[in-house]
């Protein structure tokens, strides 16, 4: 070969190096896998392929592919065993009546073993010897010195280059399957990671009630219990849904989608406020029913922020971008108090409360609204209160008492009150009185 054509081989070569990097490369970045992870599944073929057209059946084969020179090395891997962990072949003999007195002893074992029962925790039995696959100790310690049972020992094999149509064949479909495993197993460490976060996604298709939402990598669904029932679903549309449960599957992980999850709003309101994403305001408490209104209790944990301003934003800016992705959802932002009966009457908001007697033992809570605020303080089908109770962890009940009523129950109990201290007036004089008379009897005795 002349130099001029020798030099064209070599930049032949380094060509086709250099491609075959960057289609690792691209492997790696179109299916968001690992470099080694593409290493390891191109050294599998490339055993695969050598076992099919040079090794032999029972053979374990080892390919280690260097990806700058682009040389493979292959090894023919084999195990260090013994009597213990193999069952070794019986050597038959050589003359006709040896082979006639083996055949009728194992007859015999035959009808014994027929007419014997099985017992529980009877040894396993060990595999066999496999020429190809194991070592025995005598052999291992020609190629090993100080070689043990359960050691590897590896004998590197001739390189080969040209391989068969078969082989080609092979190493295809064992690169193919694995890169499909390894992209399955990627997107579900990621989606697993991602589990209970809110990810934006496209609307694919509407199978009946059950939504298909492309989220970039993979598929997630949609079920019916998992939508707010006033909203409507369209091919092409863009929403964002909460990550509720991923799950392992065969054709790739199985993702749960949800819009009514309660989470789903704290993870739109760390999208939207700083403070919240910081874990300078904390949103301590979330009561909802989806599609028609949520309560939120918020607290900060610096001196000098306002929760409640912070969540509301400038004009309303930050809540109503919350109020707009959940399509009009009512949202109510109340400040979390640890004394129960200040955030209980929090918790009724809009409605006034004029007082809130607490039953500590039974977790309840009588609630005492003027008579015109009765039915705010229930809302509409009994909302305001089921949600002020989710909210607070607490039964609620609420009595309505209207102006007068509460002014007469006022003077009831002033009435009362002045009854008491003036009973207690009377028995104290009383008690003194009679002090006094015991006092001057004694006197008198005492004189006389």
């Amino acid at each position: 070969m002349t130099p001029r054509k020798k030099k064209m081989q070599n930049d032949a070569d380094a060509s086709g190096r250099g491609d075959f990097g960057s289609a690792i490369a691209q492997i790696c970045e179109e299916k968001g896998i690992s470099k080694d992870k593409v290493i390891e599944t191109i050294q599998l073929a490339l055993a695969a392929a050598y076992k099919k057209d040079y090794g032999k059946k029972g053979q374990n084969i080892r390919a280690e592919f260097n990806e700058v020179s682009g040389d493979t090395n292959f090894f023919l891997v084999k195990e260090v065993v013994d009597e213990t962990t193999r069952e070794f072949p019986v050597e038959e003999p050589a003359d006709a009546e040896a082979i006639a007195g083996e055949e009728e002893k194992k007859e015999g074992k035959k009808e014994k073993r027929e007419e014997s029962t099985f017992v529980p925790g009877d040894e396993e039995k060990l595999p066999r010897f496999n020429p190809e696959r194991d070592l025995t100790m005598e052999e291992a310690k020609k190629v090993k010195k100080g070689a043990k049972v359960g050691d590897i020992v590896e004998t590197e094999l001739e390189a080969k280059k040209d391989y068969g149509r078969v082989a080609a064949q092979t190493a295809k479909q064992v690169i193919i399957q694995r890169i499909r495993e390894a992209e399955r197993d990627a997107m579900y460490d990621e989606y697993k990671n991602r589990e209970g976060e809110v990810v934006s996604g496209v609307v694919q298709r509407v199978e009946g009630r059950n939504v298909f939402v492309d989220l970039g990598k993979s598929i997630g669904i949609l079920f019916p219990s998992e939508q707010v029932e006033r909203e409507s679903y369209r091919v092409g549309q863009r929403i964002k849904v909460y990550v509720a449960k991923v799950d392992a599957g065969t054709k790739g992980p199985g993702i749960t989608l949800s819009r009514v999850h309660p989470e789903m709003i704290k993870r739109l309101f760390e999208l939207e406020v700083p403070e919240i994403f910081a874990g300078t305001v904390e949103i301590k408490a979330i009561a909802r029913e989806a599609g028609e209104r949520t309560k939120i209790a918020v607290s900060s944990n610096e001196e000098g922020i306002d929760p409640i301003g912070s969540c509301v934003g400038q004009k309303g800016t930050r809540v109503q971008a919350v109020i707009d992705e959940l399509g009009g959802e009512k949202i109510d932002i109340i400040l979390w108090d640890d004394d129960i009966a200040k955030f209980i009457s929090s918790a009724l908001s809009p409605a006034k409360v004029l007082r809130v007697d607490i039953r500590e033992m039974q977790k309840e809570a009588v609630v005492v609204v003027p008579e015109d605020q009765l039915s705010l303080a229930i809302g509409k089908r009994g909302q305001n209160v089921r949600l002020a109770a989710k909210l607070t962890g607490w039964k609620i009940d609420i009595s309505g008492v209207s102006p007068e009523g509460d002014k007469v129950e006022k003077e009831k109990k002033e009435e009362v009150k002045e009854k008491k201290e003036d009973s207690e007036t009377e028995e104290k004089i009383e008690t003194e009185g009679i002090k006094e008379d015991a006092k001057e009897e004694a006197k008198e005795k005492v004189e006389e």
